[in-house]
């Protein structure tokens, strides 16, 4: 049996979501969301560091969804979505998690993680090292990105990549990455 997008959704929403998306990444789409989660965040009372940290991984997040994620599956519904993906934010006692995912090609699941790897074993200077490298040295690829995404998240947040690939079949995995903004760090 393959992997669930709809049990893995489901599995996420906890009840302190404070905003939840699952469909077609579009350009309005993307605009829905920033707008939507902008007001929420910005009604809060935690610090403004923290509300733009929030802000700035989500945009990441969702250039991400938007020019990384693969077509949709043929056995998946809906398959009327160009790109489809998935997006959560929750709120705790000590920060944000921000969650998402996406399907990915099996061919690019091992790039992908090693990429991930490196940063996450990468100490703070390091990573800020390879933020200049790539900003200064990297050509922008075919989809619009120049590989910086994934180390400016961690960059901005101080905390690992959370990530994990699921098998949906023998062509697709489907790909989620979450990461935690803390209040303390934003400080």
């Amino acid at each position: 049996m393959s992997f669930s997008v709809e049990n893995y959704y489901k599995g996420l929403q906890t009840g302190d979501d404070i905003f939840s998306y699952k469909g077609d990444i579009s350009s309005d789409i993307i605009n829905f969301i920033l707008d939507s989660v902008e007001k929420k965040i910005g009604d809060s009372e935690d610090p403004s560091k923290t509300r733009k940290k929030v802000y700035n991984v989500l945009v990441e997040s969702l250039q991400n969804l938007y020019h990384h994620a693969d077509a949709v599956p043929t056995g998946f519904e809906p398959q009327g979505a160009h790109r489809f993906g998935l997006i959560i934010i929750k709120r705790d006692k000590i920060g944000y998690l921000i969650t998402a995912a996406n399907f990915i090609g099996q061919h690019k699941v091992r790039s992908l993680e090693d990429k991930i790897v490196r940063i996450n074993n990468s100490s703070e200077e390091e990573i800020k090292e390879l933020y200049k490298f790539i900003l200064h040295h990297q050509k922008i690829s075919d989809k619009g990105g120049g590989g910086l995404g994934l180390v400016d998240i961690a960059r901005k947040t101080g905390n690992k990549l959370l990530y994990q690939f699921y098998d949906f079949d023998e062509t697709y995995s489907f790909f989620s990455l979450s990461v935690k903004v803390d209040f303390t760090k934003a400080e």
